[in-house]
């Protein structure tokens, strides 16, 4: 990532994803506080993705509710498709839910409560107090802020991208397509695919790469499309049923209560 981390947050949102300004760390102090309202807290909230599904909590509907207090305290709460839902996934959704809005200037308390879930208890509290994923599970020694997955979500979400380019690129795509020609072609794909390998802190000129940056080989691309595709097809196809059992559970209506 290319933007400064929001200062003592132990996850991964960055202060401008946030929509925070210079002085995020230092939310809601000074006679100048901003006033933040709901729209704000939902634009920044909208930039907290399911890693698995690459798609907003908001879009997904599992932000069942928004409020704002008069001390501008905000609470959030969150439910997801299934109780049983990965609780790693989980976390990390509570957390950078929390993040973002901790960065809003002028937010009091943040609240990001997850409900419906046989680890709620363990998240909430956890998330609450800051600590890392290992604070509150067994992760054997391994990869306690889940940095880790975090960043096999976001290559597997890259390589979906870059299908979505390619199928917009169409016959114009051959493997030394730089990214420049990309963007004239196809540029609203091509910057969805810019803003993933932002995230991830990849670098390339090339519209197609693997995930070091180098270009896929002509004889290679017909096969890593394939890949791809299979990439892709997996993430929209579990979002679909994601989207089916989350209104099996709560219904139809996935509009925020307040």
């Amino acid at each position: 990532m290319t933007s400064p981390v929001i200062a003592g947050a132990a996850h991964g949102i960055t202060a401008a994803e946030a929509g925070a300004g210079p002085d995020a760390a230092v939310s809601g102090a000074g006679p100048d506080r901003a006033t933040p309202d709901r729209e704000t807290a939902w634009a920044a909230l909208s930039r907290v993705f399911d890693p698995e599904l690459d798609k907003p909590i908001t879009e997904l509907g599992f932000v069942s509710d928004l409020r704002f207090a008069d001390d501008y305290s905000v609470r959030v709460e969150l439910r997801l498709p299934t109780y049983f839902c990965a609780p790693n996934f989980a976390w990390l959704m509570v957390a950078d839910a929390r993040d973002v809005l901790v960065a809003l200037p002028g937010v009091g308390r943040v609240d990001v409560v997850l409900l419906d879930h046989f680890a709620a208890e363990e998240i909430n509290a956890g998330v609450a107090a800051a600590g890392s994923f290992a604070s509150g599970f067994d992760t054997d020694g391994g990869d306690p802020e889940l940095a880790e997955l975090r960043a096999t979500f976001e290559r597997k979400a890259h390589v979906a991208t870059q299908e979505r380019l390619a199928r917009a690129l169409g016959p114009h795509l051959h493997s030394r397509l730089t990214v420049g020609e990309a963007a004239r072609i196809a540029p609203a794909a091509t910057a969805a695919v810019l803003r993933r390998r932002e995230r991830l802190g990849l670098v390339s000129g090339f519209a197609i790469c693997d995930d070091r940056g180098a270009p896929v080989s002509e004889d290679r691309l017909p096969g890593w499309l394939r890949f791809a595709r299979t990439v892709r097809v997996s993430v929209d196809g579990n979002a679909t049923l994601c989207r089916g059992l989350l209104e099996t559970r709560y219904g139809p209506d996935t509009t925020p209560v307040s």
